[in-house]
Order: structure tokens, then sequence, then C-alpha cells
């Protein structure tokens, strides 16, 4: 009865301490796996903190260094224009010198013949004033005389206007990470249209703008639409080919991944027109952006390409046969790659370099193709 009373119901160990900040009897395992639980969430809130803290100055230092590319560019086109402005004008003053200089030296010439020179001397010589005189007259027609050249430097001002209606660089959320997300309200809009070509619509990709508008991408119609924010079709871009993914590249720019390519759509004047094309040597199935790095899977691998198609390094190959390298996304910080393996209902998590951190698998809800990070 005594051993009863002073084991720990739950790991049966003596019990030989009591928690006041629980007000509870507890045993060695209870302290170490339960009553020390604060303390290690305000070490890990500190450690969570540190972390967004590198990150938010890591993207700054990104932003002041494309503000300084952007600034350098600039310079140097003004440098340019300065350059070839006074190339001109230099080209102009030595000219005229040029003209001066010989139309002085056949008046001397002229005014030294004197009274005894001979009719072919003075012909010879009228003629050479003549001539260098009408090259003088041509020279001032063609090259009248220029005003103050100024230049005049027009401010892209969507930059500046772009970063004043943001209050701050980012949003934060506080992620438990044992936590499901449930959905607790849902709408539903129909983005079939009339003139699809298919009775049904299968949406492979959506991306939302920061304009409100949503880009969806129809597998079964070949198409790409574009809604405004109440789902209304504002434009289409029609393509062949079996469309399988798409991901935000800038504010008004996606990419595609369709057959072995990846397209580039851009939205102009509320239109989506083309904005160029990536050739792979592989199948393109999903597809991730960040900070001008793609990474495209092909189902049995994932691979890193810069913005204009060079191959930097296949990360991750798997090739046991159908989808297990399907779709992917980079985190926020920029420090993990997750990719879905839908042959094994698994969650897959890369570093940067490919190497294979975790796996999670779910086999209860099914098919799991897709992943969105925010």
């Amino acid at each position: 009865m005594e051993d009863l009373l002073l084991t720990c119901d739950i790991h049966n160990k003596k019990l030989n301490m009591f928690c006041q900040d629980h007000d509870r009897l507890c045993c060695s395992d209870c302290v170490l796996l339960n009553h020390r639980t604060q303390e290690a969430s305000i070490k890990c809130v500190d450690v969570s903190y540190g972390e967004k803290l590198q990150e938010i100055r890591d993207m700054r230092n990104k932003l002041n260094a494309t503000l300084d590319e952007l600034e350098n560019t600039t310079l140097k086109k003004l440098d340019e224009i300065r350059s070839t402005l006074q190339t001109s004008l230099k080209e102009d003053v030595e000219n005229c010198r040029r003209l001066k200089d010989k139309l002085q030296q056949l008046s001397e010439a002229v005014q030294n013949l004197g009274e005894k020179s001979n009719n072919e001397i003075q012909f010879t010589a009228c003629r050479k004033c003549l001539e260098k005189i009408q090259e003088s007259e041509t020279f001032l027609k063609e090259n009248p005389v220029k005003g103050l050249n100024t230049m005049k430097f027009q401010a892209n001002i969507d930059i500046q206007q772009y970063l004043s209606k943001n209050s701050c660089l980012g949003r934060f959320v506080v992620m438990n990470p044992n936590q499901v997300l449930t959905v607790k309200r849902k709408s539903e809009y129909n983005v079939k249209r009339s003139n699809d070509t298919s009775s049904t619509c299968f949406i492979v990709g959506i991306c939302s703008l920061p304009t409100g508008h949503v880009i969806v991408v129809d597998h079964n119609n070949k198409r790409v639409k574009l809604f405004d924010q109440q789902f209304n079709l504002v434009s289409y871009f029609e393509m062949s080919g079996q469309l399988r993914d798409v991901c935000q590249i800038t504010s008004s720019e996606v990419a595609v991944t369709v057959e072995s390519c990846v397209q580039f759509i851009c939205v102009k004047d509320g239109q989506l027109v083309n904005g160029g094309r990536l050739n792979l040597r592989h199948r393109a199935v999903g597809i991730a952006h960040h900070y001008g790095q793609l990474y495209v899977t092909s189902s049995t691998a994932l691979y890193h390409y810069t913005m204009s198609g060079t191959l930097v390094k296949m990360l991750y190959e798997d090739t046991g046969g159908g989808c297990r390298v399907f779709k992917c996304a980079v985190s926020p910080a920029g420090d993990r790659i997750y990719v879905t393996n839908c042959n094994q209902h698994t969650l897959l998590t890369l570093a940067m370099d490919g190497n294979l951190i975790s796996t999670f698998t779910d086999t209860g809800h099914g098919w799991q193709p897709d992943i969105h990070l925010h």
C-alpha cells in the first residue's frame, strides 16, 4: 500500500519531488519531461526570435544589394549618355576648328598673291576658296548651333510607391509545429468558361498575386486563366502540352511547367502575355522560385536552375518508380526545400544542397500531390 501511494501513476517511479508551478507531486521523469517545458518553451522562443531577426536582416541586406545594383546600372546609363553627348560636341568643335584654320590659311595665301601673279594661280586659289567656303556652309547647315544640352531624369515612381504601401517587410505567424490546420470557411467558384474545349476543368496549380488577382492552371483545357478578386475571368493564355504547376516569380510574372519547358507569363495591362520560355532536358513537373533561383522536379529528381535556364545542380533523385519527386516548395528563409512523394504519401525535407533532413509520412488522407508554405 505504501508503494502504491509513493509511486508515480504515469512513469511508475518513486514520487520524490513537488512542483510548485503545477501544484503536483512528481517523479524525476515528470520533472524532466513535463515540468520543465516552460523553460524549454522560453528557450525555444528566444531561439526562434534570433532566427527571425537574422532573416529580417538578411532580407534587408538583399534589398540593399538590389537597390545598389539598380543605382549602379542607372549611374552607368547616365555616364554613357554624358559620354555620347560630349563626344558629339567635341567632334563638332574639332570640325569647326579645322574649317576655320583652312579658311584662314587660304585667305592669307590669296592676300600674298599680289597683282603680278598669273591667271592660273589666281583661278586655282579662287576655286579652292569657293570649295572650302561651300564645305563650311554645308557643315553649318547640317550642324546648326545647338543649345545647351541638359539631361532629365524620370524616376521609376513604382518602386517608391510599392515600398511606401507596405507597413513592414513581412508578416509574422506564431506557429505550433504540432498544430493541424482546419478549414473554418470556404467559398466555391466556377472556373469553367463557355469556350473551354474540355467539359471539365482540372486545376493543377493556383497562384495569388499581390493585386488580388488569381492565376489558375487548367490542365484539361490547356489554359492559364487570370481571375480578378471576384473571380471573374479577365484573361487566359492558351498553351499546348500538359500543364503541371505554377509559381510566382515577381508581382506580375509567373512560371508554368509544361512538358519539358518552363513558360514565363506576365500580367500586363490586365492581360496575360508571353514572357519567354526555358527548354529543359527533362520533364518539368513541380516548380518553385526563391530570390532569382528556380527549382524544378521531374517526378524522379529535383533540379536547381538559374533564371536564364542554366543547370546549377541536380539536388535530389529517387528512381524507385512513379511520382517520387513531384511538387516542391522553398521555405521563406531559403534554408529548406520541401518535396512531395506521391507514391509513398511522404513529405521530404531537404537542405539547400539536396541532403535529406527528414521525412513525414501520412497514409490516412489519400493522395497528397501538392504543398504550400506561408
